[in-house]
């Protein structure tokens, strides 16, 4: 019987330049989607899955992270003493929502460098990998992004991936999968890619930042040569495991959203304050009032 998946890792060291000037001072994964951080909708969807135990890969001047999980005696004083039980709820849930452990990437060096990081957290276990610029939505109820790797990977015995179709305008900024065997929304992949031309792509399906993987990815990350640029690209080593017969794709169900990407950033705003009870039908008003207005 396959390994469950108890632990989860989410590198987060980047500089966010995409988002500058804001992220001069201002982590990326602080930056909120109505109310709550990017991060915070990344750590939930590993707890719906039921993961504990998270370790978040940091860089230098990143310490609001970690302070964002930890325990905050004054402010829930404070929402105790003025009767605030909804919010004083909401403190301890985020405080007490999983076992997050920290650890800081040295040198800014890429993705496949901070998943070595993690060696000591996972030992012989094998685990998920969530991008924070990834925000995968799900249906109330439903299994989510990463639940869904996890199925996959629980059922095979093999490592996955998130796949998702894109336009080829957008295929050269993803990693790109040719597959042969497909079954539902499975596929093994034979080939795999980072950014492509058009004209070089093996198909549409594009990879997304959901990742599961077994203890060799690390001495798979190690043996696998640089890019021209010195940075060895993670895309790389999961070929290693594709030419093995061993890497899955898993087409999710649901809606991911590039927090990374201005826009989508901004769509994601709009379309979470639409799914919020108290702020849907107001808002959905001012985007029609909004919309008359601008024709």
């Amino acid at each position: 019987m396959n390994k469950k998946i108890t632990k989860a890792v989410i590198p987060a060291a980047g500089f966010g330049t995409r988002f500058l000037p804001v992220t001069k001072s201002v982590c990326k994964e602080m930056l909120p989607i109505v109310d709550k951080p990017t991060l915070l909708y990344i750590v939930e969807e590993a707890v719906a899955a039921g993961i504990r135990d998270i370790l978040v890969i940091t860089g230098r001047n990143k310490r609001i992270l970690e302070d964002f999980f930890d325990y905050t005696p004054e402010l829930d004083a404070l929402l105790e003493r003025e009767g605030k039980e909804e919010f004083l709820h909401l403190s301890r849930q985020i405080e007490s929502m999983a076992n997050l452990y920290f650890v800081r990437q040295k040198h800014p060096v890429g993705f496949a460098d901070a998943v070595l990081y993690a060696e000591a957290f996972t030992g012989e276990d094998p685990f998920a990998i969530l991008l924070g610029d990834d925000i995968i939505y799900t249906e109330p109820g439903a299994v989510s992004g990463i639940g869904q790797l996890m199925q996959c990977y629980e059922e095979t015995g093999k490592p996955t991936v998130a796949v998702m179709p894109v336009s080829d305008e957008d295929v050269p900024k993803y990693a790109n999968i040719a597959a042969k065997e497909r079954d539902g929304n499975r596929c093994r992949i034979d080939r795999i890619v980072e950014k492509p031309s058009v004209r070089e792509k093996f198909s549409n399906d594009a990879v997304i930042g959901r990742y599961i993987v077994e203890k060799d990815i690390y001495q798979i990350i190690r043996n696998t040569p640089p890019s021209p640029k010195g940075e060895v690209y993670f895309t790389d080593a999961l070929q290693t495991l594709a030419s093995q017969g061993r890497l899955m794709g898993c087409r999710f169900r649901g809606k991911r959203y590039d927090a990374g990407n201005k826009l989508e950033f901004l769509q994601a705003n709009v379309e979470y304050a639409l799914r919020d009870g108290a702020l849907a039908e107001p808002f959905r008003a001012y985007l029609l009032e909004l919309a008359e207005k601008l024709k």
